[in-house]
C-alpha cells in the first residue's frame, strides 16, 4: 500500500474540482414575457460569475401570480409591475422586504412594415388599419399601460373594436410580426437593435413615459427561495453592474 502522503495532494485537488459542483444550485424562476431576452442573458451571466444556475419560466406576470398563489414552486418572481408582487407581499408570500424595481418598461406602437408607424403615434388617430394588438389587459402589465396610452391620446373608446389581444406580450409581438394585426403595442426589448439602441426592423414610435402610469418592473424573493443560495444569490446578481449594463442595453430604463 502507498503511503498517505501519496494520496493528500490527489484528495485536495479532487476536493478543489469538486467544491464549485457541490455547491452549485438552480432556482427556479417566473419572469414576465417582456423580459425574455435580457433574463436569458442575465441567467447565463449568473451561472458564469456564481456557478448556480436559474430555471426561467416566462409568462404574463398575471398568469404567474396566479400560479404562485396556487403553490407553483417558482423562487423568485420577476413581474412588469409593482402590483402582484406587492400583493404576495401583503399575503405573506414572499420574504418580507425583499421587493426592488429590477427595471422601467418602455412601450412601443411597432409595425412590422417599414414606415407604416410613424414617430409620433399620428397613425393611431388617422390610419386606417383593422387590427391592433395589445396584451391583454385583465392579467398582462403591458396591455394596461396601453390602454393607458390610448386613453391620453383620446382614442381608446374608437379604437377598442379593433382589438386583438395577446396572451402575454410576446403572443402581442407574435401577432404583429406575422402580419395578423398591422400594428400593436409591444415591449421596445422586442424590436431593438443592441448595437445602437434603435427600432431594428419594420417601424415604430417609443412612448413617452407621460402618456401612461409609471412602469416600474418589480422582482421579489419568495418565501419558497429563502433557504435557496441560488434563489439569494440571483436577487443580488439583478442589482450588479452585469445585470444593469444588460437591461440597459435592451432598451429598459434602470430604477434610481
Amino acid at each position: 500500500m502507498l503511503p498517505s502522503r501519496f494520496f493528500r495532494p490527489f484528495i485536495a485537488t479532487w476536493l478543489i474540482l469538486l467544491a464549485p459542483t457541490s455547491w452549485a444550485a438552480t432556482t427556479l424562476v417566473a419572469v414576465a414575457s417582456d423580459f425574455t431576452k435580457p433574463m436569458t442573458e442575465i441567467a447565463a451571466a449568473f451561472e458564469k460569475a456564481t456557478g448556480h444556475s436559474a430555471k426561467l419560466s416566462f409568462g404574463s406576470s398575471g398568469k404567474a401570480f396566479a400560479q404562485i398563489q396556487s403553490g407553483a414552486p417558482f423562487e423568485v418572481y420577476l413581474s412588469a409591475s409593482e402590483k402582484y408582487p406587492l400583493e404576495l407581499e401583503k399575503t405573506g408570500f414572499t420574504v418580507s422586504d425583499t421587493h426592488f424595481v429590477y427595471a422601467i418598461g418602455k412601450l412601443v406602437l411597432w409595425s412590422a412594415m417599414p414606415g407604416y408607424v410613424d414617430d409620433q403615434g399620428k397613425i393611431l388617430t388617422t390610419g386606417n388599419f383593422k387590427h391592433v394588438a395589445l396584451a391583454d389587459p385583465a392579467h398582462a402589465p403591458y396591455g394596461v399601460v396601453a390602454e393607458d396610452v390610448m386613453k391620453s391620446l383620446g382614442v381608446l373608446d374608437k379604437l377598442r373594436p379593433l382589438f386583438v389581444m395577446g396572451e402575454n406580450i410576446s403572443q402581442t409581438y407574435q401577432f404583429v410580426s406575422t402580419g395578423n394585426a398591422e400594428l400593436g403595442f409591444v415591449g421596445l426589448a422586442q424590436v431593438i437593435d443592441v448595437n445602437n439602441g434603435k427600432i431594428g426592423s419594420g417601424s415604430g414610435w417609443i412612448i413617452p413615459d407621460n402618456l401612461h402610469s409609471p412602469f416600474r418592473q418589480m422582482a421579489v424573493l419568495l418565501k419558497t427561495g429563502a433557504e435557496n443560495p441560488a434563489a439569494l444569490a440571483l436577487v443580488d446578481f439583478l442589482k450588479s453592474p452585469t445585470a444593469l449594463a444588460i437591461i440597459e442595453k435592451y432598451g429598459f430604463g434602470l430604477p434610481k
